[in-house]
């Protein structure tokens, strides 16, 4: 059986990466996870407490080489799939030194340690479409220069690179996805996607009155985490490591997110939306649309669930959780 070690396994995306592989079988996976949530189980493991006796875990912090190497030592995974990293755009401005720290360090330690103890372990780098920021083309493809907007991006960035330099250096099999916005039912309460399904279902029980949003004019290609997961292992399962985006090459406003789910509960948007300047970013990114024609042509990848879809899911999967 393939070794996999999954960086960021209680994430949205390891929690659908690890049930993907769980499902198409012959995988035994490995998870790198704080030690502080084996032991707040409850509310840090709830993504993936229905596969914890189908998963091996180990205690380990990004910030540490020493604690990385340790189990990639005991592991030695023959793929790793790192998601791991400070994912939250807004935070970001609030805590730069963190974010900066934990995902272009985190990131250097996976490989340095990865190039020593498990040479042959082919590496996936998940990248992000706010690397873009300041768009210098519409759509954006692999080719496109990027102009981060934010201390992640500017990570995420550096991340990439080292990914690349890695590959080029050292002939690590090493590719990076370049993922435009995933969302899903698991997706974090601080992200703007999951802040509007919920609150959308709790107004419709009449537990809230009202949802407060930043820039309704934003926009962003909206994809199901689900889907993009396969994209990962697709990478990993080439000849070649290469670079590939994966998106829907479809491009949507918050605005246009909001109404889809107040329309699921049969509500007026414009009735409980107010618009507050607090949740505007220093400095906006205002337009991602991504071009996966490459992913599609090579790994025969493309996206499945459509944005209406993706909605309904969330909003469904809300109400019926704020409902038990």
């Amino acid at each position: 059986m393939k070794r996999v070690l999954i960086t960021g396994i209680t994430g949205q995306d390891g929690s659908y990466l690890a049930e993907f592989l769980l499902k198409k079988g012959g995988y035994e996976i490995h998870g790198l996870v704080r030690r502080v949530a084996l032991e707040d189980p409850e509310h840090r493991l709830w993504r993936i407490k229905h596969l914890l006796d189908k998963i091996s875990l180990h205690a380990g912090s990004l910030e540490s080489y020493a604690s990385v190497f340790n189990v990639i030592e005991r592991v030695k995974p023959d793929e790793c799939y790192h998601l791991a990293a400070q994912s939250f755009v807004s935070y970001s401005f609030d805590d730069e030194f963190s974010t900066i720290d934990t995902n272009i360090n985190g990131t250097l330690h996976v490989l340095s340690a990865i190039r020593k103890k498990a040479p042959k372990c082919k590496f996936y780098f998940a990248a992000s479409s706010e690397m873009f920021g300041k768009v210098r083309e519409i759509p954006q493809n692999e080719n496109t220069p990027f102009h981060p907007r934010s201390p992640y991006g500017i990570s995420k960035v550096a991340g990439f690179d080292l990914t690349r330099n890695y590959r080029e250096a050292y002939g690590l099999f090493s590719c990076n996805g370049i993922l435009f916005n995933h969302e899903s039912p698991r997706r974090g309460f601080e992200f703007v996607t999951r802040k509007i399904t919920r609150t959308v279902a709790k107004i419709k029980l009449g537990l809230e009155k009202e949802l407060k949003l930043g820039n309704l004019e934003a926009k962003r290609d909206w994809g199901y985490a689900g889907d993009y997961v396969e994209a990962m292992w697709l990478m990993l399962q080439q000849e070649k490591c290469d670079d590939y985006v994966i998106a829907t090459n479809e491009t949507h406003s918050v605005e246009e997110f909001v109404e889809l789910a107040f329309n699921c509960v049969d509500l007026d948007w414009k009735d409980y939306v107010t618009i507050d300047k607090k949740f505007y970013r220093p400095a906006e990114v205002n337009q991602l649309i991504g071009d996966y024609s490459k992913a599609k042509k090579i790994l025969g990848w493309r996206p499945k669930v459509s944005f209406k879809e993706l909605i309904k899911m969330m909003v469904d999967s809300d109400l019926k959780e704020i409902r038990s």
